[in-house]
C-alpha cells in the first residue's frame, strides 16, 4: 500500500463511519471504461459503480446536460410542476408497460415506495386488511428498516431488531413455498428476477410463469425489483421483458442518472391509484437537475442502441467465460448471467483470484466469497473482456 493511500485510509478511519470494507484502492479520476488511482495506474472498470455508470465515466453529453440544466434550474422541490420530470416519466413509460412513475433518490427508497404502494392499494383501493410482502431467500432489496427486513439475507439484519412486521421470506424458486405463505394478510410478492448480490442467480421462466399465475389467482400484487437489472443491463430495458410479463409495480435506480442519485417506481394505473396527495413524497426526488440528466441517459440509450450492444457483448462474454469453465472444470462451478450482469462461481476461495485481477488492472466484485460478479459499463469493449478472461485463465492455472 502506498504512503498516499495509507494516509487517506487513516483519515477515512478517523472521520467516516466504518460501514464499508473498502477495496485497497483510491480512485482519483475516471474516464469512459477506465479508472485511475492516485499513482496514475489504469484499471478496466468491470463494476461501473455497482451497475450505475452504464454509459461510462465522464460522458461529455451528460456533462453538457448537467451544466446547462444547473444554470437554468436545479431544485425547487416537488411542490411545483417541472417539465424535466414529466419528460423523464414519459421517456421511461415508453420503454415498458407501466402507466405512472414516482421519483426518489435510491433503490432502497424505490423499494420502500413499492412496499408502501402495495399496502396502501390493498387498504384504500381493495378495502382489504392485507399488508404482508413475501420475498425470496438470497434477495437484496435495500438497507432501510423495511427493505432490509424484506431482504432474504440474515447478515443485513444483524443488530437491527426488532424488525418491522409484515415480511415473510420463502426458499429460493420454490413455488409451493410461496403458495403456502399466502394468506388473507398477503399484499404482494416482491422478487429480483436475477438476484445480483447473492451471486447473479436468475429465476427460471417456469417459476416466473407460475408466480404470475399464483398472484393473479390470489389477487395479490407482483413487485419486481429492477434496481440492478434495469435500463439495459440484461440486454433489454427491463429484465421482466425477457420473461414476457408486466409487473404491477417495478423499481429502478442505479443507472438511471448514470451516477447522480436517483430512483423510480413504475406502476400500472390501477395500482398507482393508491398514491394520493400527501400519501407519499420526497424532497429531492426527481428534481430538474437529475431528471434532465436521466432524460439524456435514455436518449443516448435509444440513439446508440445500448440495449442491443449489451445483449451482444454479454452473449459473447458468457461464451468466453464458459470456455474458461471447460478449461478449469475443477475451479469454476458455474457461469451465470444475462446481458452484462455476469457471475463466475468458483469452487475455490475467491479472494486471492480477485486480488490478482485487481493487481493486473481489472476491477470486478467478489460476492459470497467465491463469486466474481461483473457489471461493466454497457459500452465496454469486448477486447477488454477478452483480456480479463486471459488474466483469469492465468490466475486459475496457478491456483
Amino acid at each position: 500500500m502506498s504512503d498516499a493511500l495509507s494516509a487517506l485510509k487513516e483519515r477515512d478511519t478517523a472521520s467516516i463511519c466504518n460501514t464499508y470494507a473498502r477495496y485497497p484502492l483510491a480512485v482519483e479520476r475516471a474516464s469512459g471504461t477506465r479508472l485511475y488511482d492516485s499513482s496514475g495506474k489504469e484499471y478496466v472498470d468491470l463494476l461501473a459503480g455497482i451497475a450505475v455508470c452504464n454509459l461510462g465515466h465522464a460522458n461529455e453529453e451528460l456533462l453538457g446536460t448537467l451544466t446547462s440544466q444547473w444554470s437554468k434550474l436545479g431544485h425547487v422541490s416537488n411542490l411545483f410542476h417541472q417539465t424535466e420530470q414529466v419528460e423523464l416519466a414519459e421517456r421511461l413509460l415508453a420503454t415498458c408497460g407501466a402507466d405512472k412513475a414516482f421519483f426518489c433518490n435510491s433503490g432502497a427508497e424505490a423499494n420502500e415506495a413499492a412496499i408502501k404502494m402495495a399496502r396502501r392499494y390493498m387498504h384504500t383501493v381493495k378495502d382489504r386488511d392485507a399488508y404482508e410482502v413475501i420475498t425470496l431467500d438470497g434477495s437484496f432489496h435495500g438497507r432501510t428498516l423495511a427493505t432490509l427486513t424484506a431482504t432474504g439475507q440474515p447478515k443485513v439484519k444483524d443488530g437491527f431488531e426488532p424488525l418491522p412486521e409484515g415480511f415473510i421470506t420463502v426458499p429460493f424458486m420454490d413455488i409451493d413455498a410461496v403458495r403456502a405463505a399466502i394468506t388473507g394478510k398477503t399484499a404482494a410478492v416482491m422478487v429480483e428476477l436475477i438476484q445480483g448480490e447473492r451471486g447473479v442467480r436468475p429465476l427460471s421462466q417456469e417459476y416466473v410463469d407460475a408466480l404470475v399465475a399464483l398472484c393473479r389467482e390470489k389477487d395479490i400484487l407482483l413487485i419486481v425489483d429492477e434496481v440492478q437489472t434495469g435500463l439495459g443491463r440484461t440486454g433489454k430495458y427491463w429484465a421482466h421483458q425477457h420473461y414476457g410479463i408486466t409487473p404491477d409495480i417495478f423499481t429502478t435506480a442505479k443507472p438511471l442518472a448514470n451516477g447522480l442519485p436517483m430512483g423510480a417506481l413504475l406502476a400500472t394505473d390501477t395500482v398507482a391509484a393508491a398514491f394520493t396527495p400527501g400519501s407519499h413524497g420526497t424532497t429531492f426526488g426527481g428534481n430538474a437537475l437529475v431528471s434532465a440528466v436521466a432524460c439524456t441517459v435514455l436518449d443516448i440509450m435509444k440513439r446508440d442502441g445500448i440495449c442491443e450492444k449489451a445483449a451482444q457483448t454479454g452473449a459473447y462474454a458468457l461464451d468466453l467465460f464458459r470456455s474458461l469453465q471447460e478449461r478449469h472444470p475443477g475451479k469454476i462451478a458455474e457461469v451465470r448471467g444475462l446481458g452484462l450482469i455476469i457471475g463466475i462461481e468458483l469452487t475455490i476461495p475467491g479472494q486471492a483470484i480477485w486480488q490478482g485481477l485487481m493487481d493486473a488492472g481489472f476491477i470486478c466484485n467478489l460476492t459470497q466469497g467465491t463469486i466474481l460478479r461483473l457489471l461493466p459499463p454497457l459500452i465496454i469493449d469486448p477486447a477488454d473482456l477478452e483480456r480479463y478472461a486471459k488474466e483469469l485463465d492465468r490466475l486459475l492455472a496457478q491456483a
